[in-house]
């Protein structure tokens, strides 16, 4: 019996021992070689082999495509019924329409120029003004998003009477995008 506790002992300090080392080392840095020679025959990681070329460079990661905003059938349908109420003067039941479909697509650059131009219609300026400039923050990919929200800044300016302002942002879109 003593002979197996011997055993059992020695074989849980060994394995405390190789556990203690392994702690002392750490841990590797992603890609590095193991520590310690392999099998012979056994070619160390990363390392070309007859069989197989040298590992490539990295490719660097691509620039983001450019993304054109479209309305999803919902949100499209909730500016169609909010085109209908501003057309009939309702612009306060226009927007409270746009904010819905603004629930359903928060990121998206065209359904904040939409509501821009209803509080523009509602003589609103300030606000058209901010519904612009948060499009622009949302459209940094879509040009043509990107055009429409300075056009919606430039008349928001012109309707206060900042004129310069406003044909400078009118620049700007027709800088990105031909009316």
């Amino acid at each position: 019996m003593s002979g197996m506790r011997t055993r059992t002992r020695l074989s849980v300090v060994i394995t405390a021992a190789s556990l203690s080392a392994c702690a002392l080392r750490g841990p590797l840095p992603p890609g590095a070689p193991p520590a310690g020679p392999l099998p012979s025959g056994t070619a160390q990681p990363g390392s070309p082999t007859p069989e197989q070329p040298p590992p490539a460079a990295p490719e660097r990661p691509a620039a983001p495509a450019p993304r054109q905003f479209h309305l999803g059938p919902a949100a499209s349908a909730l500016v169609t019924q909010a085109h209908t109420q501003a057309g009939g003067g309702d612009y306060g039941q226009a927007a409270a329409t746009l904010e819905r479909a603004l629930r359903i697509e928060p990121d998206n650059p065209l359904l904040w120029i939409e509501l821009g131009r209803v509080q523009l219609s509602g003589n609103n300026a300030a606000q058209a003004d901010a519904m612009g400039h948060k499009a622009l923050a949302l459209a940094t990919t879509d040009a043509g998003a990107q055009s429409a929200a300075w056009r919606l800044i430039a008349d928001s300016l012109r309707s206060r009477g900042r004129n310069p302002e406003a044909a400078e942002a009118d620049g700007r879109a027709g800088s990105l995008a031909p009316r």
